[in-house]
């Protein structure tokens, strides 16, 4: 993606849990991404959003702090280190909302092309794994990092 990213990163050491700031218009405010593992095999959820008093992950909020493309391209980053890392593991997500999930998608399509040279991007939808393809309604992101 050509996009910035933060480049400050705190990482636990097997690289499931990731945190970093967003450094907005108004305020910082503690993101958090996370990998979980799924009941699936070599199948992990990722869960990102704001990271709350208690330490839980609030998915929900709207933060419209003025760096989405910035916060979507550090997600690709870390997704792209995660599967390095994980070659054989599978990521799992979607939007909290639908309109995240398009945010997801709209986000996923314009950079397709580069993506898919690293990635298997897959819809999972009614049981079925369909192959991304631009601007697809889908409501499950599936994503593998292809073999060399």
């Amino acid at each position: 993606m050509k996009h910035e990213i933060y480049k400050e990163r705190n990482s636990t050491d097997d690289f499931n849990v990731v945190d970093f700031l967003s450094k907005g218009q108004s305020r910082t405010i503690p993101k958090r991404i996370t990998f979980i593992k799924t009941e699936l095999e070599n199948i992990y959820n990722l869960a990102f959003g704001d990271i709350e008093e208690n330490g839980e992950i609030n998915d929900s909020v709207i933060s419209d702090n003025g760096d989405r493309d910035k916060i979507l391209a550090t997600i690709a980053v870390v997704i792209d280190d995660y599967t390095f890392r994980y070659p054989e593991r599978w990521i799992l997500f979607r939007g909290s909302t639908n309109e995240r999930t398009r945010l997801y998608r709209m986000a996923i399509s314009a950079n397709l092309e580069e993506l898919s040279m690293k990635f298997d991007i897959y819809s999972f939808e009614g049981g079925e794994l369909i192959r991304f393809t631009k601007n697809m309604n889908i409501n499950t992101f599936l994503i593998k990092r292809k073999k060399v």
